[in-house]
């Protein structure tokens, strides 16, 4: 039965207001963190994400700055005393998505249906571990600069400010909504550590009974980008910590970084794009373009004074400028190829746009005033911020490398676990790319290690692993960009493994020096274009995780016409590495 207060919330019906002008909290708890940071919290209440009664949730404001103030939600282990697990931070990419997406769609505590109706997820990573979800950087989801009322422009998605709390005729989505000045906040991947760092001092400050144990840093897409740099960032602070140059931080305790799908090196992806659709190809043996489109986007990379040159460039030279205008020219010209000829989704190859998984249901459920009131919110939630997007541009920040492989490097040096797993029908971040990204990281062993099945409590093969020592990277079959989404078990086992320092392909094994995967070089198993939609799904669809595709009518139909051509059973895959 659902508590009270959820059912009143499910009553009122979704679609929820798009927006509303909030009123600011006044019940939140206020603390001082470590490194001096404010911290503003509440406690959730029941049924608002977690259902379990026994298991706490907090969510608040870290106030890393005069006008920065980043939104995080914190929820307790459920399967072991909170008090003795480790605490795992999550943060998405972008740069501007906001942290609800990994919360709502991949690995929190609850998921949101089409009704409002909010569900138990049976494998959320807090089976494993206390998580805790951070919005940042500044106005991205519900964290804030400086709240002032306006609306989104709905052709743009930016925010536009109006001069009070009334909303005029044209706009329908006027609300409370961070001010969208890019002075306020990163422009920029090492603009980014500092503050996120401070953040985590804060929480861990004000909740020190759930910070005395290994720290794990889990993060997909721009997180790419943003982790090994972070991640570096605070190893270079404990050393300062260690010194005694920081006397009133806090040694943060990193153990594991996770990254799925991610944005590493610009001129490796952009690459990986041709390598994926045209040259080997994806696994799914769908070819998108023609002949004369190949040609026009193997122009676009290779031609000169294209992609991979300007790439080159903007490395040499690190001129903001240059940078914007190589990471628009690839963007448009090679990246977005996709989008207009094949008209299909960057982020899971197998779906033609627009594609309703996952489902965005928890959008209107987050600005619900219940809701909003629930959780301490200054401001109302966006999924992106168009500002902070914005400000990224302005650097050239997507076009650069930023130092991510070598500060991977130095963590594997750090003697930290280091795990890059990829969804192999994602475009964006395709795990082509990051599988040379994994070769270049050069862990010791690692290329001479070899892929291997990675195991299963359903006995189903969902992925193939080479891991060498504490390093690994892992390729997961029929699996979008968000792969907790598209292979919710999978994913948890592989978390739980990591964290508590078991080998990925079977977790039995603990993992110490020597230890290598064997098999194959590469990983060339093929999931043949079975599960690959050649019609739009409908927006109402639910997606199954065991046939690794929708349930919708047109989902079946597409289904049933690809059975003859079926490669494997969709329930039991087993994944012959002799071959």
């Amino acid at each position: 039965m659902a508590p009270a207060f959820l059912s009143a919330l499910v009553l009122t019906g979704l679609p929820l207001a798009l927006g509303q002008f909030v009123k600011a909290p006044t019940n939140l708890t206020h603390a001082t963190g470590y490194a001096d940071v404010s911290v503003r919290y509440k406690e959730v209440p029941t049924g608002i994400c977690e259902l379990n009664n026994t298991v706490k949730s907090y969510s608040g404001y870290l106030d890393v700055d005069t006008n920065e103030h980043y939104f995080f939600w914190f929820f307790e282990a459920r399967n072991q005393n909170p008090k003795d697990a480790p605490l795992t931070v999550w943060t998405n990419g972008g740069p501007g998505s906001s942290s609800m997406i990994g919360l709502f769609q991949e690995l929190g505590p609850c998921r949101v249906e089409s009704d409002g109706t909010v569900v138990n997820n049976p494998h959320s990573w807090s089976e494993s571990s206390n998580m805790i979800f951070i919005d940042q950087p500044a106005q991205v989801g519900f964290s804030y600069s400086i709240p002032v009322p306006g609306y989104t422009d709905p052709n743009s998605g930016s925010i536009i400010t109006l001069p009070n709390a009334t909303c005029p005729e044209y706009a329908d989505s006027c609300g409370t909504y961070s001010y969208p000045n890019e002075t306020l906040t990163a422009n920029s991947t090492a603009g980014v550590a500092p503050n996120f760092w401070k953040g985590l001092q804060g929480f861990m400050g004000a909740f020190p009974q759930y910070s005395r144990h290994e720290f794990n840093f889990a993060t997909e897409s721009y997180g790419g980008h943003y982790s090994p740099i972070i991640n570096q960032y605070i190893e270079g602070q404990n050393d300062l910590i260690a010194k005694g140059q920081l006397p009133n931080a806090h040694h943060i305790n990193l153990k594991t970084v996770l990254i799925g799908n991610g944005w590493y090196d610009p001129l490796i992806q952009y690459q990986a794009y041709y390598n994926f659709t045209v040259y080997p190809g994806n696994t799914y043996d769908y070819k998108p373009f023609n002949k004369s489109v190949s040609a026009m986007m193997y122009n676009a990379l290779y031609g000169p004074g294209n992609c991979v040159d300007m790439t080159k460039d903007c490395y040499a030279r690190g001129i903001n400028e240059i940078c914007s205008f190589a990471d628009n020219f690839c963007a448009n010209n090679v990246e977005s190829v996709l989008d207009i000829y094949a008209l299909r989704d960057e982020y899971d190859i197998r779906e033609l746009s627009p594609d309703p998984f996952p489902p965005t249901f928890y959008v209107d459920y987050l600005n619900s005033p219940m809701v909003q009131e629930a959780i301490g919110a200054y401001v109302n939630f966006s999924e992106s911020s168009s500002a902070v997007s914005s400000a990224f541009g302005s650097t050239g920040d997507d076009d650069r490398q930023d130092g991510t492989i070598e500060a991977l490097k130095s963590l594997v040096c750090d003697d930290i676990t280091v795990v890059l797993y990829a969804g192999d029908a994602d475009y964006n971040c395709n795990w082509l790319g990051g599988e040379v990204v994994a070769q270049e990281v050069n862990a010791p062993g690692f290329s001479t290690a070899g892929y291997t099945n990675v195991t299963s409590s359903d006995d189903v093969v969902h992925a193939q692993v080479k891991q060498s020592g504490k390093f690994s990277f892992v390729r997961v079959f029929e699996s979008g960009h968000e792969v907790p989404f598209y292979q919710p078990l999978m994913s948890l086992e592989m978390f739980d493994r990591a964290i508590n320092g078991k080998d990925i392909a079977t977790g039995r094994r603990t993992v110490k020096g020597g230890y290598k995967t064997s098999g194959p070089a590469k990983s060339t198993y093929r999931e043949g274009n079975s599960t690959v939609q050649f019609e739009v799904v409908n927006a109402t669809a639910t997606y199954n995780t065991t046939l690794n595709a929708p349930n919708s009518p047109s989902g079946q139909k597409s289904l049933k016409a690809a059975s003859k051509r079926r490669l494997f059973k969709p329930v039991k895959r087993v994944v012959d590495l002799t071959s």
